[in-house]
């Protein structure tokens, strides 16, 4: 399901104007939980203006009503062509206003103490930064580093906390491949050539094995007919005389 136009701003409206729960919000305007909590505590957004999603065509007071009716249901956002148009991803690098710009070394203080499994990649990608802030950051040698304070990149609005989650676990994940040492392993089929080139042990051994059975019997027919000769030797013998 698509987010919402101004998912922060709708979550404000319906926090303090329905009844609807935090994983309901959560869930329709795609923050996470702890988001839609500091939103009520006014901790987040205090001086956002609240978006009415009604008004802007994403949602219907009789959707509203039913869910706050069963916590269990979960929000339809409505086919509105303004909400697809606004919702269409945009190219090029993310625009950070002027006043988050001057908190980008704190929140990348934050994520390398906090996170050190993440790549300098995706730390870049999450707070919208070069790699050589991130070194400079890490060796203490950027203009600022006097009076950096880490703080939570979420919390500072240059993330939302799913993309910051789903970052972690796949860094974790990556992290624990590679612990195991199957990261980049496939069993590969060998070709034919390289298959009948090597020596079958089994069939050399049966080979080898039957060729000693062959020899034992052949010792063994000759020892007999040796043995034959000799007691037709002996019969002639007592018949002369």
């Amino acid at each position: 399901m698509n987010a919402p136009i101004m998912p922060k701003a709708t979550a404000k409206w319906l926090v303090f104007n329905t009844t609807l729960t935090f994983d309901q919000i959560a869930a329709f305007t795609q923050l996470h939980p702890l988001e839609v909590q500091s939103i009520a505590d006014d901790e987040t957004a205090q001086h956002m203006k609240a978006v009415d999603p009604v008004l802007m065509g994403q949602l219907t007071r009789e959707e509203i009503v039913r869910c706050e009716r069963d916590p269990a249901q979960q929000l339809k956002l409505l086919s509105n062509p303004l909400v697809a148009a606004l919702q269409k991803p945009r190219k090029g690098a993310r625009y950070t206003p002027v006043s988050k710009r001057l908190e980008k070394p704190d929140a990348i203080f934050w994520l390398l103490r906090n996170h050190p499994e993440l790549p300098d990649a995706v730390i870049g990608r999450l707070v919208g930064t070069t790699k050589a802030t991130i070194d400079k950051v890490r060796n203490r040698t950027h203009w600022n580093a006097a009076n950096l304070k880490a703080s939570d990149p979420v919390t500072l609005g240059l993330c939302t906390q799913i993309e910051l989650d789903q970052a972690i676990e796949k860094a974790n994940r990556e992290k624990a491949r590679a612990a195991s040492g199957t990261k980049g392993s496939r069993n590969v089929l060998r070709s034919a050539k390289e298959t009948l080139s090597e020596p079958d042990d089994d069939v050399f051994a049966d080979k080898e094995a039957t060729a000693e059975d062959e020899d034992a019997e052949e010792i063994e027919t000759e020892a007999e007919g040796d043995e034959a000769e000799a007691d037709g030797a002996g019969h002639n013998e007592d018949d002369e005389a």
